[in-house]
């Protein structure tokens, strides 16, 4: 049984953006296959909140820069005396990899958006009940074909992402590695310090609290209270331990 709970939070926007699309692209593949109409809609409403995200700004670009950082910071590591020098130039080859397969990828999100049923279906998203069958025959329709015949098309729209699930999963591994989670002490209820230019906070909590972070801050300064899950009769203990990683 799990006794610890993470939480992330994104100390930027880039960040912020990151893990929604990570949480969106996690929700596209967990009710694979498409075999009835729960399945199919709880698809296609998080990949109409996928292609929300991707049109607000530019992800690739934001995504290159990141490669680029960390391509500085790997290479700040060979200084370090001890370092394992033949992890980071493989680290160093990996992004230099992904980074020529984003730049000649298609725009994220593109064939996706052209799909004529993705766009039916994301037209009809928000009214109520308005994906039922004689509002989107099409997918009715489409429903009714062979399994096989959905899978493939499902397999096309993921396809098209697979240089945005790599990269993605690549930056967000070496920023969740980048420090260790430390023990603190939060006093009634309260605890901050400085971000040192973080992206990322990584929080574990005893389930067994049943307390949660209300987090706020910024690269430089963060401030996290502990609430309790009941918030009429829960209580938060003078003294808390957590483990915290700034990343």
């Amino acid at each position: 049984m799990q006794t610890h709970v993470l939480f992330e939070h994104p100390l930027n926007e880039k960040m912020r953006t990151w893990l929604r699309i990570e949480f969106l692209l996690q929700q596209l593949t967990v009710r694979l296959p498409l075999g009835d109409h729960a399945d199919a809609l709880h698809f296609f409403r998080n990949a109409g909140e996928l292609l929300d995200v991707f049109e607000r700004g530019d992800i690739r670009t934001e995504l290159l820069k990141e490669l680029e950082r960390q391509q500085r910071k790997l290479k700040a590591w060979v200084e370090v005396p001890g370092v394992d020098l033949s992890r980071i130039d493989s680290l160093r080859q990996q992004l230099k990899e992904t980074s020529s397969m984003l730049m000649n990828a298609p725009r994220v999100g593109q064939l996706m958006r052209e799909d004529r049923l993705i766009g039916l279906v994301r037209q009809r998203l928000s009214i109520p009940g308005g994906c039922c069958s004689f509002d989107l025959p099409t997918l009715h329709v489409w429903l009714h074909m062979p399994q096989a015949h959905r899978d493939a098309q499902v397999k096309i729209w993921l396809d098209s992402l697979a240089p945005l699930v790599h990269t993605l999963a690549m930056i967000l591994d070496l920023i969740r590695h980048s420090a260790e989670f430390r023990k603190q002490t939060s006093l009634n209820g309260f605890y901050q310090d400085n971000g040192e230019d973080a992206d990322l906070l990584r929080l574990q909590l005893e389930l067994a609290a049943q307390l949660y972070p209300q987090i706020s801050g910024h690269k430089s300064r963060f401030a996290i209270r502990f609430l309790p899950l009941d918030s009429e009769n829960g209580v938060v203990p003078e003294r808390l331990d957590f483990e915290l990683a700034c990343c």
